[in-house]
């Protein structure tokens, strides 16, 4: 076998690469090419219609179909896709998936240009072939067995493939058969009471940074502010909270890890790290390595860190098996196909921000991942055949024994509200990204009652309904046994099915724009719309865009649909309480076909009927109260969703005034300690405001608050220039400044807007020119990539720029070149919606009143989006915003030192252009920036 990183090991002439003989094409904004069908053959330089016509004629090697098929305008483009040949190959592999990603998984040397990517596609392809008829081939078992179904399925490669990979001499395991069950364990005592002393916290970071590591004063003083969460708790509702803000390059993952580690080891009991972002979790995973030892392989002994998120993030074994035996036909197939040669050497069956490539799920257009996870609460439990092997019961009795959970902030609420085993609350927290438990317990402890929610709860009472599909069950068919044992269970299915009826049916948006809406829900759901709209003081203007409006004044037609929606809601909840009731009691008694299977299917049926029992009393609360005084403590509004000008959604929204209040209940008071911490947890040092965020005053516990700053040298690191000759709304202009600051600076720069509309429109005029310079231009809501993916082609390539949303403001850690110009289109402005009015004029006039609240808000995304810039002690770049009239009192939101101008556009263009200039001829001695700033 070839070795990919000796070209000289190859065979053919002068030790390059063999190729596989079929024509490859390559498109992106700068041109299209195509090479003929050996290693003999020229590339060439092709338009449009020329590269459609050749993938129409003939099957063409390419990556990333669907970005090809974009980049050509040809929506049918289809071929052989290297992307689902190196999922086959090397199923739970990471790999970027761009020709230079794919080369440098392969071993092959990286294409210097768009002209010798085809020639890489066909090296590439052979590669991958080969290594499927090596004999050491690690991810051959199975592979067999896949390709006869995917011959049969017809996948492109199939053909290609069978010629490679031999028959086994021994028939091969089903992955059913192959997945290892979980164990149950016994329940493991509370955690010791232990006291952490300064010097044992020290000296336990210093084992996990190494000898020789960067002598760091304030991870030294953070580690030991973060241990004083592990004391024990001195009362009832009485956590150690702790807030600590800890400047970017402080260290803080490996500083709350060390007494985490060390309380753990002395004590027993668990620590939960929760997170906002996957990028996050991703990076706790490789660093809690230091700090907990991954047990021997092939032991039995349970993982000390286990990472947890929703269930909608697994992959659903009972899913899979469906889609594999013919719920999914044609290309979608062929997707579950891979999903099946992934699941067998996953790690943990994360099917979202987990090792399962981001970018498998977009190479097929009806986007079937979703399919496959558990996203509509349909879950069996113990009735499924696959219940021992399900990832989500693994993942979750691993927890229980683990040293170290890594999950995420929603999670980690929920856990604590509703936990099914209350044993297993957290109770020693680190919230990470701690500027962020606001926003995830606004949306946490929020209630919503609209169509898309009020139908799935149908669906998950009565199941699969006329021409419906899939393996959905209702609840009389999940409790069967149930129903036949206890006379009054079995009235409580039937009395719940029948209310049921009542919730919206399919069809139901379609009824509610004709004006025929049928039950009382639909009424309602029909009233609000009709609200929404004749409120609506837009003029049109957003008829692409949700509309809204506050729930007071309401007319009698839609207080009278108000009146039967309660009525038919609380049909429906009542049956449910009494057969959460009659579930309860048949536990108790055991009678003797409850064995540990069905008490396990029972207990989890219970907890899915509290839930949804909560879900109708927060919807009956919301809509008790419309008609009546408004209760100060919540905000309530009617929303109609819209999408590019299609409405797919509407209903009632509550929100808490201040989301603290029940997450101070749920999760601080039950809690033992509780650590905040992020690098912009206060707004310039207001510890006051940072408290009140933290839920910590709801409880008269005074937090231990801690701050050290950034040890980076931002004075000479980083500059910000405020451009003021772009005018506000000019798209042209705007577009026109992104093209010139990306290609001032040689590309390497983080584009973003606040509105998606204004991404399109700059993205659509640039790209083609800077892809002409060499300059490859991604973006969010443009390129059919997912997120994390698309932050991993940015990472590659020095020479990428990215646009995007919110969602690249946070979380995104790309250190080095590969970032070095942060561009945001103007002023991140709060958007002025109901909820946002009503907190701002609730604003205290001692914490800044309204303008204050909104300052704060805007400060805190300016100091996250800035954050993004500088991420190690080698860094250099510049911060942009483009804006005529920056107000002067948000400056605070950046690094103490650092500069700041007021420029035009071309004064800028200098400074980006001095930059790389100076960046190129020396290594960083002085500051690169003009000493006059603001």
């Amino acid at each position: 076998m070839a070795d990919p990183a000796d070209p000289a090991s190859f065979p053919g002439s002068d030790g390059v690469p063999p190729v596989l003989n079929l024509p490859a094409i390559h498109a992106s904004h700068g041109g299209c090419w195509l090479r003929g069908m050996d290693m003999f053959s020229s590339t060439r330089a092709v338009g449009k219609g020329e590269a459609i016509v050749a993938a129409a004629d003939t099957p063409l090697l390419m990556l990333n179909a669907p970005l090809v098929a974009s980049r050509l305008g040809y929506p049918d483009l289809s071929g052989l896709d290297l992307l689902e040949l190196y999922a086959f190959i090397h199923p739970a592999r990471f790999v970027v998936p761009t020709p230079r990603g794919l080369a440098v998984a392969l071993g092959l040397a990286a294409p210097t240009g768009d002209a010798d990517v085809p020639l890489l596609l066909q090296q590439a392809a052979e590669a991958l072939l080969a290594t499927a008829a090596a004999p050491d081939w690690p991810e051959r078992e199975g592979a067999w067995s896949a390709l006869q179904s995917m011959i049969k399925l017809r996948w492109p490669w199939a053909t290609l493939l069978s010629g490679r990979i031999a028959r086994p001499e021994r028939a091969e395991r089903w992955l059913f058969t192959r997945l290892p069950e979980w164990e149950e364990t016994g329940e493991r005592p509370q955690p010791a009471q232990v006291t952490l002393d300064d010097a044992a916290v020290r000296w336990q970071l210093e084992q996990l940074t190494g000898a020789g590591a960067e002598d760091r004063p304030g991870q030294r003083a953070f580690a030991s502010a973060a241990a004083q969460m592990f004391a024990p708790r001195r009362g009832q509702r009485q956590p150690h909270v702790v807030l600590a803000q800890a400047g970017t390059g402080t260290g803080k993952t490996l500083g709350y890890l060390a007494p985490a580690s060390l309380w753990s080891e002395r004590s027993g009991g668990t620590v939960w790290v929760s997170t906002y972002t996957k990028a996050l979790q991703r990076q706790l995973r490789r660093e809690s390595a230091r700090a907990f030892a991954p047990p021997p392989p092939g032991s039995k002994a349970p993982a000390a860190v286990v990472v947890r998120k929703g269930r909608e993030n697994y992959l659903c074994l009972l899913n899979l098996e469906d889609a594999l035996q013919g719920g999914f036909t044609g290309r979608p197939a062929i997707m579950a196909q891979l999903v099946a040669r992934w699941a067998a050497y996953s790690q943990d069956g994360d099917m979202i921000g987990g090792d399962l490539p981001g970018w498998l799920g977009t190479l097929f257009r009806k986007r079937g991942i979703a399919a496959l996870t558990d996203q509509r609460g349909e879950c069996v439990y113990a009735g499924c055949p696959h219940y021992r092997k399900c990832f989500i019961e693994r993942a979750a009795r691993a927890s229980a024994e683990a040293e170290l959970v890594i999950a995420n902030h929603a999670l980690v609420m929920v856990n604590a509200a509703r936990g099914r085993d209350v044993a297993q609350r957290p109770t020693r927290i680190v919230f990470d990204e701690g500027h962020h438990v606001f926003d995830a317990a606004d949306s946490t402890f929020a209630a919503a009652l609209t169509g898309m929610e009020a139908i799935e709860l149908r669906r998950w009472v009565i199941g699969p309904e006329g021409k419906s599909r899939g393996r959905r069950r209702g609840l009389a068919a999940r409790l069967a046994d149930v129903a036949s044992y206890d006379d009054e269970g079995a009235v409580a299915i039937t009395q719940a099915r029948e209310a049921a009826e009542l919730l919206p049916a399919e069809g139901w948006l379609a009824r509610i724009g004709e004006g025929t809406p049928d039950g009382p829900l639909e009424r309602l759901l029909a009233a609000v719309r009709a609200t929404v709209l004749a409120r609506d003081e837009s003029g049109g203007t957003e008829a692409g865009y949700g509309l809204e409006t506050e729930a007071a004044q309401l007319d009698g037609p839609l207080l009278e649909a108000v009146a039967g929606a309660l009525e038919g809601l609380e049909d429906l909840r009542q049956p449910l309480l009494r057969l959460g009731l009659r579930l309860e009691a048949i536990i108790e008694e055991g009678p003797d076909w409850l064995d540990g299977q069905a008490r396990a299917r029972i207990e989890g049926a219970r907890s899915a009927i509290g839930w949804r029992t909560d879900l109708l009393a927060g919807w009956i609360a919301l809509l008790g109260r419309l008609g009546g005084p408004a209760d100060p403590d919540y905000v309530d509004w009617l929303a109609l969703d819209r999408s590019d000008g299609r409405e797919w959604d509407m209903g009632l929204h509550r929100h808490h005034l201040d989301p603290m209040k029940p997450f101070a209940d749920a999760v601080l008071a039950p809690a033992h300690g509780v650590l905040m911490t992020s690098a912009t947890l206060t707004d310039g040092g207001d510890w006051q405001g940072a408290i009140t965020r933290s839920g910590a005053a709801r409880l008269a516990v005074k937090p231990h608050v801690f701050a050290t700053p950034s040890p980076f040298d931002y004075p000479n690191q980083a500059e910000v220039l405020i451009v003021t000759d772009v005018p506000k709304g000019d798209i042209a202009a705007l577009a026109g400044a992104y093209a010139r600051l990306i290609e001032a600076s040689g590309g390497g720069a983080l584009g973003l807007f606040t509105a998606i509309r204004r991404l399109r429109a700059v993205h659509g005029r640039i790209a083609d020119r800077l892809a002409r310079a060499g300059l490859p231009l991604y973006a969010q809501h443009v390129d059919p990539i997912d997120t994390g993916t698309l932050v991993d082609i940015f990472r590659d390539d020095p020479r990428a720029s990215l646009l995007g949303t919110d969602a690249l403001r946070d979380g995104v850690d790309v250190p080095g070149q590969s970032l070095r110009l942060v561009v945001m289109e103007q002023v991140p402005w709060p958007k002025p919606s109901i909820l946002h009015r009503a907190r701002r004029l609730a604003t205290p006039r001692e914490e800044g009143g309204a303008q204050g609240h909104d300052d704060r808000i805007i400060r805190a995304r300016l100091a996250q989006a800035f954050g993004r810039l500088i991420r190690s002690a080698d860094d250099r770049g510049h911060f942009v915003v483009l804006s005529s009239a920056f107000p002067s009192r948000l400056l605070s939101a950046f690094p103490a030192g650092t500069p700041v101008r007021r420029v035009t556009l071309d004064q800028a263009l200098q400074s980006l252009s001095a930059r790389v200039e100076e960046s190129a001829q020396a290594p960083h001695h002085a500051s690169p920036f003009p000493e006059n700033h603001v």
